[in-house]
Formats: structure tokens, C-alpha cells, sequence
């Protein structure tokens, strides 16, 4: 989920301010911005919360990968 690291990058914030703002562990948001796990609905509607966007918005990514063509 790219679209994790780039709004928190964007606002400035590290994986420890959106740790302690959305209560998902730290080491979670990296493995999710890297690729490695697919996230949960719970945690991204407390990442969206954490960086202001709607989940929708974190979910472009994946809606990207999976378009049917």
C-alpha cells in the first residue's frame, strides 16, 4: 500500500507519530507500505483515520492492481 507511505510522507509524519495516532504497530504500517501484508478493514479505516483520508483512498492501490482488464 503504497498510498500509506506517500500520504505519511507527504504530511510529514513518521511510522512512530502513526503508530501512536492510529494505534496499528508500527512494524504492521511498514509490512503493509512494503507490500508484504494486505491490511485488514479495521486497520485501514484506523490508518485513513491516522492520516485524514478515507479508506476508499488508501484502497486505490489495490483496486489498481485488480482492475479487470
Amino acid at each position: 500500500m503504497h498510498k500509506v507511505k506517500e500520504l505519511r510522507e507527504r504530511q510529514g509524519l513518521s511510522l512512530k507519530d502513526v503508530e501512536a495516532i492510529s494505534g496499528v504497530d508500527g512494524s504492521l504500517i511498514n509490512r503493509i507500505e512494503n507490500g508484504k501484508v494486505t491490511p485488514r478493514v479495521d486497520t485501514v479505516v484506523k490508518l485513513a483515520r491516522a492520516l485524514g483520508v478515507s479508506a476508499g483512498e488508501l484502497l486505490v492501490d489495490y483496486e489498481r492492481e485488480f482492475a479487470v482488464t
